[in-house]
């Protein structure tokens, strides 16, 4: 069965539930190589401001807004903040050599000298505790703090390794609550405001009060976009904080990479299937990302882990599944998302999925017609589900309960219609409701 709409013919089994979030940076610089992102199946574009510049995010929203339009296809944008620069500074020759047992010094601000005193980007002495872990580079190289002095940390080092200029500090005990959004946030999301963007992911969430403060500024500003929790610290997984961080956003980033780091890599896939349910209970965006399939950024075919990786985040009932350097950095981005794709679709095609929890509202009128109508739709085997929506609100309703076939939300407002862009199942229409042919 085709599903009609303008100039285009959707054939449902071949539009996949879960989504894809693709990142732009040097690799897809050029409005050919987005547009080709976007119609080989990227469903949100994602912006890096760890990177690049005002005017060069800028002309991607452009490309991304005008391909948009020529491929009639909803996209979201997705301002990824910075947060909190954690990281090392400049080292002299770009290679610092450490063995267990050394006492190495860290001091905010400084040029460092070629000896054991190197450089960090953020003020870490206002924050850490002496006893608790630092972990360096991604986690290749273990330490715990000894001393504060000033501006200076002093860290006692647990294995031999090596440290490289810019690499981050994870600090899995340490509290930085209060001081996630950044002077540099602010002017991002500010740019963001009036540059069109439907998302904004906050990095280095700790707790729900994090969220609310965005929230905050956003509506001040009169934004619309709505707020992604990235959670990738050990205090975001807490019971407590968990749920309410859930609550308080649009969607949750599984942020597999310094999550990873900060809690450990086994705890990694449970925490990932957590998120998932408790946004599926509670109907907000999940979106499972890093290292999905890191290997395409080197060749042109993934490996078998990285497509079991990406097929258990499908079965699961993931929104969303994301890639960052494989199309940003890489040097076979379309055949990444052609690959990705593949996997997605063979995956619903043959595993069905199921809703690992039953979605809740405080609206019960809204969630009965909503379970009704995804139960009806199941019993009399419907081609698709039509849901018209103003705010999106019974589109996620209707998603949340991971329905078989496919959801068509229509839309007045573009703005929604672009959100809903990264909805499980879900495909966005304008003003006009699509026709079955």
């Amino acid at each position: 069965m085709k599903i009609h709409h303008g100039n285009l013919d959707y054939r449902i089994d071949a539009l996949k539930r879960t989504k894809i979030v693709a990142t732009v940076g040097p690799a897809t610089m050029s409005f050919e190589m987005i547009k080709e992102l976007i119609h080989q199946g990227a469903n949100a574009i994602r912006l890096n401001f760890s990177h690049g510049t005002h005017q060069s995010h800028r002309q991607s929203i452009d490309w991304v807004r005008r391909a948009s339009q020529e491929l009639d296809k909803p996209v979201a944008i997705i301002q990824d903040l910075q947060g909190p620069k954690i990281r090392l500074g400049e080292i002299i020759d770009n290679k610092f050599l450490v063995k267990k047992g050394d006492s190495l010094s860290l001091t905010y601000g400084i040029t460092h000298d070629g000896g054991n005193n190197l450089p960090i980007q953020y003020d870490l002495s206002q924050k850490v505790k002496v006893g608790e872990r630092l972990y360096m580079f991604d986690g290749k190289i273990r330490s715990t703090v000894q001393k504060i002095d000033g501006q200076t940390i002093t860290v006692e080092i647990e294995n031999d390794g090596m440290l490289m200029s810019k690499k981050g500090l994870n600090l899995p005990d340490t509290d930085f609550s209060g001081d996630v959004v950044t002077p540099k946030d602010y002017a991002d999301i500010d740019f963001g405001v009036e540059n069109d963007i439907d998302f904004v992911a906050l990095s280095f969430v700790q707790t729900s009060d994090d969220i609310e403060v965005l929230r905050g500024y956003l509506a001040a500003k009169g934004s619309s976009a709505h707020v992604i929790a990235k959670i990738e610290t050990k205090r975001a997984i807490a019971d407590e904080e968990l749920g309410k961080i859930v609550t308080s956003s649009d969607a949750v980033m599984v942020a597999r990479g310094d999550l990873a780091v900060e809690v450990g890599a086994e705890l990694v896939p449970a925490v990932q299937r957590k998120i998932i349910s408790l946004c599926q209970q509670h109907a907000k965006i999940s979106i499972v990302a890093t290292q999905m399939m890191s290997s395409m950024v080197d060749n042109p075919e993934p490996t078998r882990a990285e497509v079991s990786d990406v097929s258990t985040a499908v079965m699961f009932g993931a929104d969303a599944v994301m890639l960052s350097d494989e199309t940003a950095n890489g040097s076979y981005p379309i055949e990444t998302i052609k690959s990705m794709k593949r996997v997605i679709l063979h995956t619903q095609e043959y595993v069905p999925t199921v809703s690992t929890d039953i979605p809740m509202n405080n609206d019960k009128i809204t969630t009965a017609i909503c379970t009704a109508a995804v139960a009806l739709a199941k019993q009399t085997h419907a081609d698709a589900l039509v849901v018209e929506t103003r705010s999106g609100a019974t589109a996620q309703n209707v998603s949340a309960h991971r329905p078989y076939r496919p959801l068509f939300s229509v839309t007045s407002d573009k703005r929604v219609a672009q959100q809903l862009a990264l909805l499980y199942a879900n495909k966005s229409f304008g003003n006009t409701q699509p026709t079955s042919t």
